[in-house]
């Protein structure tokens, strides 16, 4: 059988997954050229660009597949779906004038072909093959993880920084973390950088930057949660202590991140030296800094004391808590 010369497949995208995917592939089978308009509203949960971004990344390289966006000013709520696929039927014929057929998993299927004139080809609208919805994903993304594309995974990574001065645990805890999560950490940058305390603004600086390009590439590899054992907050901090004043790149870099969890770390712990550590007798004024700083910026901490296994074990019932659905559907 020959081939549509043009088809449609409309969506929102919010998030693009599997059954999105599966359901354009299946268009492409059946067309010469898809076009995938992806539509949007200004107060949508996920901002449009972002979400145009996944697309374009996902379908770079086929230029069968044809990616629009529009805005969203053709349907209307308040109506049922009889009548609000009318206005549907209307939008589609104004844009997309050449098509010879759409592509849906959905009930209006049948109403939007009658008022358009045109076949609707339905797709698995069971949801048999690919048990998945957007609004499930949003409601609980860590349920539906396998049906994510890695290009969207990073969207709901969750983002757990273990905060607090020198030798609390930060590091080992954040490796322990992981491991029992089965993801990834991110390391502190300054470690990579420094050979000592001998610090300058163009120094403190790098460390910044480098900590943040760190979280970012982190984010992408990350499975469900990444575990940071530093973050800008710290760095400003150090940069006050070793500097006297804080470099104005420093603030800007903490705004390019934001965290899901933070826990306090406390310093009832021994303190263990090494060659960066030059506060330990200071530790009660460090904690009291790192403190207010997050107070400060009205940023939830859960303060973590005890001993070892206690502070993985108060952490993982924290996290636990963490990975349940937060996001509105």
């Amino acid at each position: 059988m020959a081939k549509l010369k043009k088809g449609l497949v409309f969506g929102k995208y919010m998030p693009v997954h599997a059954g999105h995917l599966a359901l354009i592939e299946f268009a492409k089978s059946q067309c010469e050229q898809v076009i995938v308009s992806m539509s949007f509203m200004p107060n949508d949960p996920i901002d449009h660009a972002l979400r145009l971004g996944w697309l374009q990344k996902i379908f770079e390289g086929q230029p069968n597949i044809i990616l629009v966006e529009k805005i969203d000013d053709f349907h209307d709520e308040s109506l049922p779906l009889f009548e609000a696929t009318k206005l549907w039927a209307d939008f589609i014929r104004r844009e997309f004038p050449n098509i010879e057929a759409f592509f849906c998993s959905e009930d209006y299927g049948e109403p939007l072909s009658f008022h358009l004139g045109l076949p609707c080809i339905l797709f698995d609208k069971a949801r048999t093959q690919i048990p998945v919805s957007a609004s499930k994903i949003r409601a609980n993304p860590f349920a539906y993880w396998d049906f994510i594309p890695s290009v969207v995974r990073p969207y709901f990574v969750k983002k757990v920084c273990l905060f607090g001065p020198e030798s609390v645990g930060k590091t080992v805890l954040s490796q322990k973390l992981a491991k029992h999560y089965y993801t990834i950490f991110v390391p502190e940058a300054a470690r990579e950088i420094l050979t000592s305390n001998d610090i300058d603004e163009v120094i403190i600086t790098k460390i910044g930057e480098r900590q943040t390009e760190l979280v970012k590439e982190k984010t992408a590899l990350a499975n469900k949660l990444l575990f940071c054992d530093t973050d800008l907050i710290t760095t400003q901090i150090y940069a006050r202590h070793y500097l006297g004043f804080v470099p104005e790149a420093l603030p800007i870099l903490e705004q390019e991140l934001d965290y899901d969890l933070y826990f306090l770390l406390d310093i009832d712990v021994e303190w263990v030296d090494d060659p960066l550590r030059d506060l330990g007798d200071r530790r009660v004024e460090m904690y009291q800094i790192f403190k207010a700083e997050l107070d400060k910026r009205q940023i939830k901490y859960i303060c973590i004391d005890g001993n070892w296994n206690d502070r993985m074990s108060k952490m993982i019932d924290e996290i636990n808590k963490l990975l349940v659905p937060v996001l509105p559907i």
